[in-house]
């Protein structure tokens, strides 16, 4: 989980067609920080590289518990990713969200359907004021290929959807992204195997596993960028 890991993580996904990266930064223990002093030799190691992607980082609660702390620890980054994750089922996600946008970090708002946590992530979703929507990515993460859940997407402000699952649902899902012509996404924090039930080795073995699933979009289909005119069934991979 080191940065130089991590990049060389990245960019094997990269080369396996992931058209961006999501990372979680960690401490050299392992822990999950947004402290700039992880952030930001992680960004740059991931740089260097030659990923040649937009780069997303998690915002969770687990890499920083307090909705306060957040918020100043996204002050004071001065390596600054192209995306972060803003979960919406969490606390103090509009005003994180906020604080990110007006830093120039495009946004991907997490909002679970069909799990426990019910409408009010949605809810809070909607509810948010979308000032700039083409800064704003709705990431849905759904429990099942159940379509009924990406039907009660409709009348979505007018931002770019992601639908990913998770361990089971993971790979239905990504079947049900390629049919619905919306972006996805997968990796080793998502689902351990590969869909015919062999042990993954690597991200780069998931996203290229992927990337089989979706119908050729032409010599642009491995270039992402945040915010607008990303083609349909482009993966980021989660590293």
């Amino acid at each position: 989980m080191s940065p130089a890991a991590l990049a060389r993580a990245a960019r094997e996904a990269v080369a396996a067609g992931a058209a961006e990266v999501l990372v979680h930064p960690r401490t050299p223990c392992g822990r999950e920080s947004l402290s700039p002093r992880v952030v930001g030799p992680l960004l740059q190691a991931m740089r260097a590289a030659g990923t040649g992607v937009p780069l997303a980082v998690s915002m969770g609660i687990a890499a920083e518990p307090g909705p306060a702390q957040r918020l100043e620890r996204v002050r004071s980054w001065t390596v600054l990713p192209d995306r972060a994750a803003v979960h919406c089922a969490e606390p103090g996600a509009e005003e994180l969200a906020e604080a990110l946008l007006a830093r120039g970090i495009a946004v991907d708002a997490v909002v679970p359907l069909g799990g426990p946590a019910g409408a009010d992530p949605m809810a809070r979703f909607l509810a948010w004021p979308l000032r700039r929507p083409a800064r704003v990515r709705l990431a849905a993460e759904l429990t099942s290929d159940d379509p009924s859940l990406v039907a009660g997407l409709r009348g979505l402000p007018p931002v770019e959807v992601l639908l990913y699952g998770r361990e089971s649902a993971a790979w239905p899902v990504l079947r049900l992204a390629a049919r619905c012509g919306t972006g996805t996404g997968i990796g080793l924090g998502d689902v351990l195997h590969l869909p015919d039930g062999r042990p993954a080795a690597s991200n780069a073995e998931l996203v290229a596993a992927a990337r089989t699933l979706f119908p050729a979009r032409g010599p642009d289909a491995a270039a992402g960028h945040p915010g607008a005119g990303r083609s349909p069934g482009q993966a980021p991979a989660r590293v």
